[in-house]
């Protein structure tokens, strides 16, 4: 399957999907809902301070991970991410740090994750 990174499109109200091809990570499809393996959570701090400093989003963070056919709801930990408050995606209840996890399963803004 493919690997992608997946963020949350605060102007279509859906998920971005982007694939890499010979010129970089380009947008590929948009989704309400996707399931990942193999997933890592990346933030980019320069483009996080930026979001701290100017107060104004933009996309810095991804779940990067492979492409998961028929993965679908799934028990598992909330994860979560606020530019403001932390630096990394968090575990919601506990704000845990979370930088990988074996599957992923994303809905709009809602993020649950099986850890390693």
């Amino acid at each position: 399957m493919k690997r992608v990174r997946v963020y949350f499109n605060i102007h279509k109200k859906c998920l971005s999907i982007q694939h890499k091809n010979s010129k970089g990570w380009r947008v590929w499809r948009h989704v309400s809902s996707i399931g990942l393996s193999d997933v890592v959570f990346k933030v980019s701090e320069a483009g996080r301070q930026r979001v701290v400093r100017e107060k104004r989003k933009n996309v810095h963070a991804y779940i990067e991970g492979t492409m998961k056919a028929g993965l679908s709801e799934m028990s598992g930990d909330i994860v979560t991410y606020n530019p403001y408050r932390l630096p990394t995606f968090v575990i919601k209840d506990s704000d845990t740090p979370i930088h990988t996890a074996s599957e992923v399963y994303v809905v709009g803004r809602r993020i649950t994750a099986l850890p390693h």
